[in-house]
């Protein structure tokens, strides 16, 4: 499946704070997921395999790093047996980084919220607006990310540029 998304990520210094705010706007809680990303080495964009309870999937996606909503085009695949994947392209792909983090899933109409706890990084807020159909135009995608950044109190100070494989990527190299 393939999809167009405007997402932010920030860093959050407060997640029970986020999550009175988050919840006083009613969302749909999915869950609770402890996620391993396991980044591959790939000539274009960016190739994850995503092992959690909840989210079990394949993403490729291309995006700018930029602070405010970047749009990211991405490929889902979703997969039953990820082990056997990662295992079939660890034989195929170098490794890029292994990324791990408990995250909280919410919903509000079409978009995701995610409030992260990455290993070796900290705590996250990020927000996706997920074009899941012809009416939601990248105007309203970008407007839905703004609305949810000020409700949520997120700072321009606290927004990230880069992925989660990013930073601690660059974690490694200035240690």
């Amino acid at each position: 499946m393939s999809v167009k998304i405007r997402e932010i990520k920030a860093r959050c210094p407060d997640l029970d704070g986020a999550r009175r705010i988050l919840r006083a706007l009613q969302p749909r809680f999915v869950g609770t997921d402890y996620q391993i990303d396991h980044y591959f080495k790939v000539s274009r964009g960016r190739l994850k395999l995503r092992r959690g309870q909840i989210e079990k999937k394949l993403i490729h996606y291309h995006r700018r790093n930029q602070a405010g909503p970047k749009l990211s085009e991405v490929i889902l695949y979703p997969c039953a047996d990820p082990e056997t994947l990662e295992r079939l392209l660890s034989a195929a792909l170098d490794t890029l980084v292994i990324v791990e983090k408990q995250r909280e899933i919410y919903f509000l109409d079409n978009v995701k919220i995610h409030l992260d706890t990455v290993k070796n990084l900290g705590t996250f807020i990020e927000i996706e607006a997920i074009a899941s159909n012809p009416r939601h135009s990248d105007r309203e995608l970008r407007s839905q990310c703004q609305r949810l950044m000020d409700r949520l109190q997120i700072k321009k100070e606290h927004l990230i540029k880069v992925s989660y494989s990013d930073m601690l990527l660059k974690k490694v190299t200035t240690s």
